[in-house]
């Protein structure tokens, strides 16, 4: 496998960027996060459990991996609803995103063997830089608790993302891997909140198809293009890559959400999309 990345999986891992930061900006805007994570992730898991009666099964070698990953995005969906409630998508979302392809690279070179060069180290460092502008450079910091909350997201986006890299390939089909993973997430993240959530989330999900349909559509898609990516490109770079998202969450944040917009945000939301041009480049 080489270090490149063809301009088609280029081009499909920035729309996954885009679809991504929208789900994500759609959670935010609700008022309770934990529901609407619930009804996305639901509305993902229904999605990939109606696509797997039409896709092949994936190979044997790849479940313990699909185990692995549906437990992690149990407690990233839990975690990131937590993390929303108490910071805004501005502070929160770059700092998940920023912090995670630097961890991805980092255990990359141990857990799946993966080689970069410097260019592409320098790239990865350009998203976290600009990641970490986009937070830290704000006039009125978010308190300790959203930063810790964000971190621990980060680590398991890094986590979720490190065993799907290994796991898609050993799979046979990257789509019926994606999947079993949105199901298995979404089936835990329900019954893990049940009882919190007091049963309220029959009558969320009704009041709000739109939110369901079309944020299940959202989280499917961004990642079943980010799996489908990592068969073609390494890790790291596919993870890099997304990190775009940041760009669009702080666009989307800006312009729908009316966040503040500083001159910090903007020069981080530069860094990260200088940082993506100097990874095509790479």
């Amino acid at each position: 496998m080489t270090a490149t990345m063809p301009p088609l999986v280029l081009a499909a891992v920035l729309l996954a960027a885009l679809m991504h930061a929208s789900w994500n900006a759609a959670l935010k805007a609700q008022p309770d996060t934990t529901l609407a994570a619930l009804a996305v992730s639901g509305g993902a898991g229904l999605l990939g459990a109606v696509a797997l009666l039409f896709l092949p099964p994936p190979d044997p070698a790849s479940w313990p991996f699909i185990a692995a990953s549906g437990a992690i995005h149990v407690v990233y969906y839990l975690l990131l609803a937590w993390a929303y409630r108490h910071a805004d998508i501005s502070h929160a979302y770059p700092l998940m995103r920023g912090c995670a392809p630097v961890l991805v690279a980092l255990a990359g070179q141990l857990v799946a063997g993966e080689r970069l060069h410097g260019a592409q180290w320098a790239a990865i460092g350009l998203i976290g830089a600009g990641g970490a502008v986009l937070t830290f450079g704000a006039r009125q910091p978010a308190g300790a608790k959203a930063t810790v909350l964000a971190l621990l997201a980060a680590v398991l986006i890094a986590a979720y993302t490190l065993v799907d890299g290994i796991g898609v390939r050993r799979s046979g089909s990257p789509a019926a891997y994606t999947c079993w993973i949105l199901m298995l997430g979404a089936v835990g993240a329900v019954a893990a909140s049940w009882r919190s959530t007091e049963g309220r989330l029959p009558a969320y999900v009704l009041r709000r198809p739109g939110l369901v349909l079309l944020g299940g559509v959202a989280t499917t898609g961004s990642y079943a293009i980010a799996l489908w990516a990592m068969t073609l490109a390494p890790v790291a770079v596919v993870a890099a890559l997304r990190e775009t998202s940041i760009v669009f969450a702080t666009a989307i944040a800006a312009l729908v959400l009316r966040e503040r917009m500083t001159r910090a945000r903007v020069a981080g939301a530069g860094i990260i999309a200088l940082g993506a041009v100097a990874m095509r480049l790479a």
